[in-house]
């Protein structure tokens, strides 16, 4: 398990974690109501500038995350230049690439601690009906911690299956990869009743 917050400090470590999270949300709402190729290039130029500005520590590390959405990326294209869209799938693939990497920035320079208690502030009315809020800040924690470390035994199973094989990584290692997040999901389960459940 590891923490997506880089150990890097920049300007917007020092941001409170609501105002981080809430501009978020108004920049997604901005890119989804956009259409403009030249719009959503500027965007992501700007992006990637942000990355640079804290220096190589900080966006080497940064714009490799944002390498895992090639598979999207190549499906999206490939199926709009086969309908004959080839603007709204560069469109479409540098608003996703955009969202990603101002939602990588946010994590990046967010400590989850200070997320979970923005998460805990907003979810204190559900409360008074009933629900459990704690089991809501405990899964996404988790979500958050466990999709990087997901994506590395993926990428450990397709490097395992090319040492062994001159065929290419198929389906046939989706399995391996299904018990390997089985296991750990049971790994942490036992973790959290050992620490008296949820």
């Amino acid at each position: 398990m590891i923490s997506l917050n880089s150990s890097v400090e920049t300007w917007a470590h020092r941001w409170p974690a609501g105002l981080k999270l809430g501009s978020l949300c108004f920049a997604t709402v901005i890119l989804f109501s956009q259409n403009s190729l030249v719009f959503h290039s500027a965007v992501f130029g700007a992006s990637i500038v942000l990355y640079h500005l804290p220096g190589k520590q900080f966006s080497k590390p940064g714009l490799q995350r944002l390498f895992t959405l090639w598979p999207f990326i190549a499906i999206i294209l490939v199926w709009h230049v086969l309908t004959g869209a080839k603007v709204e799938g560069l469109v479409v693939t540098l608003r996703l690439l955009s969202a990603v990497a101002i939602a990588n920035l946010v994590t990046m320079t967010t400590k989850l601690s200070e997320m979970i208690e923005v998460i805990r502030w907003i979810s204190t009315p559900l409360r008074r009906f009933g629900m459990n809020t704690r089991v809501l800040e405990i899964g996404i924690a988790l979500v958050v911690r466990f999709t990087p470390v997901l994506i590395d035994k993926g990428g450990q199973l397709t490097q395992s299956w090319s040492a062994r094989s001159h065929r290419k990584p198929s389906w046939k290692i989706v399995m391996p990869f299904t018990v390997l997040a089985i296991d750990d999901a049971e790994y942490v389960a036992d973790a959290i009743k050992a620490r008296g459940g949820l």
